[in-house]
């Protein structure tokens, strides 16, 4: 009997991260441990083609990620959105970084990615670009969000998204690390009621935002005047 291939798991965190808050970090630092990733990239969106403009402009939360996430060895900043003109598509980052990774990081060992989405994006996935070539890039992680829809099951999805994802839901990591892609995961992490809209609704009140996001992201946006005369 041949042998499966064991794959090492590095997860892909979607979002604008307009700003990035505590309920990011501590969703990704939970699903470090959760999936045992080798590392964890941050995947700020540069023209997200369906929810508005970012806020803030795309290098600055770029830094803004950076300063959230300095001395976390497992933590980095992939930029490729932000820096490519136009719209910006998911498959086409996973593409590029499923081929980059493994020359990039000089590793041999086999890699199977893990792209970490909201249960409400996830519920909108037939609108994404290509969206059901996604099962052939990666594992799909799904986190559910305070005050959204809770994704325990596929039940309440729509029809063509739950016909092509009823055969892939999983509940044990081990499946994930011995599958290249393809995937479906439901993770439990901490739900903590934070958002990066009413972060900004804070700041344009002229309100504190203590507590909600590192000192430093909030050090930034003071010094850089962001999200202040929004209304």
């Amino acid at each position: 009997m041949t042998e499966k291939t064991a794959y090492s798991l590095v997860g892909i965190y979607g979002g604008t991260f307009d700003p990035v808050h505590y309920g990011h970090l501590r969703v990704a630092e939970e699903l470090v441990g959760i999936l045992q990733l080798n590392h964890l990239f941050f995947l700020p969106a540069g023209h997200p083609r369906l929810r508005n403009a970012p806020s803030a402009p795309g290098a600055s939360r770029v830094a803004m990620l950076q300063e959230a996430i300095r001395g976390n060895a497992l933590f980095s900043v992939d930029d490729r959105e932000i820096r490519r003109p136009g719209e910006t598509y998911s498959v086409e980052s996973l593409q590029e970084i499923k081929q980059e990774y493994q020359i990039k990081y000089k590793t041999d060992q086999q890699v199977a990615l893990c792209f970490i989405i909201g249960a409400d994006a996830f519920i909108k996935l037939p609108y994404w670009h290509h969206w059901r070539k996604l099962f052939e890039l990666c594992h799909l992680v799904i986190v559910n969000r305070p005050g959204s829809v809770s994704i325990d099951n596929l039940s309440g999805l729509p029809d063509e998204l739950r016909t092509a994802c009823q055969t892939r839901q999983t509940t044990a990591v081990t499946e994930l690390k011995n599958s290249p892609y393809g995937r479906i995961f439901a993770a439990s992490t901490t739900l903590l009621d934070i958002s990066s809209t009413a972060i900004r609704n804070l700041i344009a009140s002229g309100k504190s935002t203590r507590y909600l996001l590192p000192e430093a992201v909030i050090n930034y946006i003071d010094k850089h005047g962001f999200y202040a005369g929004e209304k």
